[in-house]
Formats: C-alpha cells, sequence, structure tokens
C-alpha cells in the first residue's frame, strides 16, 4: 500500500499542475491591479504631474477661458472709464463709433468745399492758394491761347471770304442792276415830255428786287401818272398796289404800278406835308386806287384831291384821329 501511494505522488495529473499555475497568474494580476490602481491614487492625492492627459487638457481649456474672459472684463472697464472721463479715443461702443463716422464725413465735406472754392477762383481769375496757384496760370494761359487761336481763325474766314468773293453782297450792291436801263428810260421819257424838274429822285430799290423808283414832286404827281399810263412805251394801266405811310417828318404815297403790254413794273413814290397832307388822287387814272385811297384818309388823314367819293371805310364816320398816326392818340380811353 505504501508502495502504491509513493507512486501515486510522483505520477500526479497534468490537469492538477495548470490549475495551480492559473490561481498563481491570477493572484499576480491581482496584486499588479491593486498596485497600479494604489499608485494611481497617490499621484492624484499627490498632485502630481503625471495625470491623465484628458484631465489635463480640460485644465488648461478653462484656465485659458478664465483668462479671456478676464481680458475682456479690463478692456470694457477701460473703456466705460475713457467714456466717463470724455476721452477722445476710438469709442468702444456703437454710439461712438456713429459720432466718429458723421465728424469724419463733416471733415471730408468741408475739405471738398474747400477744394471747389479754390477751383471757382482759380477760373474767375482770383487769387487761388498757393497749391493751386500753377493750376490757374495754366487754365489762365489756355483760355489766352483759345481766345487768340479763335481770333486768328475769323480773320483768315474773313480774309478768305473776300478773296473768294464772300462779300457778294456788297460788290451786288456795287454793281449795276440789271433793272438801271429801265429806270433810264423811264426818266428820259419823263424828261423828254414834262422837263427835267418834275422829279424829286429816281433810284433802283435794292430792298424791293430792284424795281425802278421815281419820286414824284407833289405838284407833278399827277402829270407823270397820267404819263405812265398814257405813253405808249409805258402803258401802265394796273395799279398792284397803293398805300400811305408816317415818317414824323412828313407823309409818303406809294403805288407798284405794272404793264401787261411791256411786261415792267415801277414804283411811283410823293412826299407830302405831314401837317397839311393834301395831294392829287389818281383814281381818276386808276379805279383800283379807289378803296385804298379812302383807306389811307381813314387810318392817316390824307386828302385825296379829285377822288370821287372820299370817305371813311373802316372807321366810324364820327371817330375823331387817324389810327394809323405815329402821334395817334384814343379820344375815348376806354375804347
Amino acid at each position: 500500500m505504501e508502495q502504491k501511494s509513493a507512486a501515486g505522488t510522483e505520477d500526479t495529473p497534468a490537469a492538477d499542475d495548470d490549475k495551480e499555475k492559473a490561481k498563481k497568474l491570477a493572484a499576480a494580476k491581482a496584486k499588479a491591479a491593486a498596485a497600479a490602481k494604489k499608485k494611481a491614487m497617490e499621484a492624484k492625492g499627490a498632485g502630481t504631474e503625471e495625470a491623465p492627459a484628458v484631465d489635463d487638457d480640460k485644465e488648461k481649456a478653462k484656465k485659458l477661458a478664465a483668462a479671456k474672459a478676464k481680458a475682456a472684463a479690463a478692456a470694457k472697464k477701460k473703456a466705460m472709464e475713457a467714456k466717463g472721463a470724455g476721452e477722445e479715443d476710438a469709442p468702444a461702443t456703437d454710439a461712438d463709433k456713429e459720432k466718429a463716422k458723421k465728424l469724419a464725413a463733416a471733415k471730408a465735406k468741408a475739405a471738398a468745399a474747400a477744394k471747389a472754392k479754390a477751383a471757382a477762383k482759380a477760373k474767375s481769375g482770383e487769387d487761388a492758394p498757393a497749391g493751386d496757384d500753377e493750376k490757374a496760370k495754366a487754365i489762365a494761359a489756355a483760355k489766352a491761347k483759345a481766345k487768340a487761336a479763335a481770333a486768328a481763325k475769323a480773320k483768315a474766314a474773313a480774309a478768305a471770304k473776300a478773296k473768294s468773293g464772300g462779300s457778294a453782297a456788297e460788290e451786288e450792291q456795287e454793281k449795276p442792276s440789271a433793272n438801271q436801263p429801265t429806270l433810264d428810260k423811264y426818266v428820259k421819257i419823263i424828261e423828254e415830255n414834262l422837263g427835267k424838274e418834275v422829279l424829286e429822285d429816281s433810284y433802283i430799290n435794292r430792298l424791293a428786287k430792284d424795281v425802278p423808283t421815281l419820286v414824284a414832286k407833289p405838284e407833278s404827281y399827277y402829270k407823270i401818272a397820267e404819263l405812265l399810263k398814257n405813253n405808249e412805251d409805258l402803258s401802265f394801266e394796273y395799279v398792284s398796289e397803293h398805300h400811305g405811310s408816317d415818317f414824323e417828318t412828313h407823309m409818303e404815297v406809294y403805288n407798284h404800278l405794272f404793264s401787261f403790254k411791256h411786261k415792267h413794273s415801277v414804283a411811283l413814290k410823293v412826299k407830302i406835308d405831314r401837317d397839311k397832307p393834301v395831294v392829287a388822287s389818281i383814281t381818276p387814272l386808276w379805279a383800283g386806287a379807289n378803296w385804298p385811297e379812302c383807306e389811307s384818309y381813314d387810318l392817316l388823314g390824307i386828302n385825296y384831291e379829285g377822288h370821287p367819293k372820299l370817305e371813311r371805310i373802316l372807321m366810324p364816320d364820327d371817330w375823331v384821329g387817324y389810327p394809323l398816326r405815329k402821334d395817334y392818340e384814343p379820344y375815348d380811353v376806354e375804347v
């Protein structure tokens, strides 16, 4: 039995050996864990720097936030103190910023106004600021140069115009009129039949299409008119126009006559006394002069001797005065 017992001791199964090893390993792990826990507790309690990294970052973030808050509070306090003391430093509030903007805008506006005023002075030739003196001189010189150039251009144009016949109107006035021979013919016939003293003047009227014009003396007016109608070489059978005019120094009667036979025309005038405007009527020669003579009698007070029925045709018979006279004053101011 003893021999059996000893042999059994040496031959212990492998399972028991493994269990023993497992127990020892578990005990070692528990011991290591306890030691690690104890070490961690000691490090935390002693405040060492070997704390976990996560806790360290959190602590740093808290300190940074606290520092920022402190700095903001200090800045706000300083701004409030500056505002209370009335300092002109850059404002920290929105109201101060708005004031600063308005002040800057006012300064810019004043600067622009000063610049515009300086420019206006320079343009008008007044004393410009020292900085703009050169600009003012340049502007004045440019103006003088432009004015001189314009004058030279105008002078050159006038010279060219004169050279190329630009003064055609003046030259035309100097040239003999194409109707001058016709006028000479009229004058010759009149002088041959009535004498050289019956005409006061004769000329070509440049302002009326170069019409030959005869100015009769008042006492010769009717004789000349009669000759102009009845002479075979003249034959003025038609009165196209008749009117009177007040020239203040005298009255004037104007007739425009035309010849259908010879296709020529003439103007016959006569100047009469303004205070006693009396002249012979040509209605016995040309019936068409009837109403025109009545009209100039009605409006100017010209009396036509030998008129068949001289009367007012526009104004009432009891009308006082002659409306086309230069010195006419209404008798009834309310009319």
